[in-house]
């Protein structure tokens, strides 16, 4: 039997991370970020969800180094051609500064497939959901956003997104700055039936 075999193998650490994890704020965030080394872990352990028909709906964009300043400069220059403010085009400009790496996730679903949409897309959102669970893991902080950029059609067009494709989610990683702050929690009675 291989080593990396887990059935029915208990595994507390993973239950401990599961029940402490929270995000960090992109702007908390400083250096260092992932490793390349740890950024594959972190995208294989993405790739590893429930896939119904294992079309991999998804890929990613990586954006670190000078990728960020690139970013930054589509989201200036759309935000210059729709007359914004100076201030408001040069925050726009370091917004992919706030962390050491974010990670773009995309949505691919096909549409006239026998797999729903809506499955496709429920797994590129575990996708998302996984990348935080392993960049904690692996001692880093993480924020999943969708700010408008990610609905833009000439932002999306010039990070190269294909028509049909959508941004299911920037995920900012680095290290936080400042201890994370516990957030309200759902009361589990409240929310869960029994049938």
């Amino acid at each position: 039997m291989s080593e990396r075999q887990t059935f029915n193998h208990p595994a507390p650490d993973a239950i401990d991370l599961l029940l402490t994890r929270r995000s960090g704020s992109a702007k908390a965030m400083k250096a260092p970020g992932p490793s390349r080394k740890q950024i594959d872990q972190i995208l294989q352990a993405g790739a590893r969800v429930p896939d119904h028909g294992k079309l991999f709906p998804w890929r990613f964009i990586i954006f670190e180094g000078k990728g960020r300043d690139r970013a930054g400069d589509i989201l200036a220059e759309v935000m210059e051609a729709e007359g914004e403010r100076a201030k408001q085009v040069e925050e726009e400009r370091g917004r992919f500064l706030r962390a050491p790496l974010v990670i773009g996730v995309i949505s691919c679903a096909r549409e006239a497939h026998k797999v729903p949409v809506w499955e496709q897309e429920l797994s590129v959102g575990a996708v998302c959901q996984n990348i935080l669970i392993a960049a904690t893991a692996l001692g880093f902080v993480g924020n999943w956003l969708t700010e408008w950029y990610a609905f833009h059609p000439v932002v999306k067009q010039q990070m190269g997104l294909k028509p049909g494709e959508r941004v299911a989610g920037f995920i900012y990683i680095g290290t936080a700055k400042d201890e994370l702050e516990e957030r309200p929690r759902p009361e589990m009675e409240k929310i869960t039936t029994r049938f």
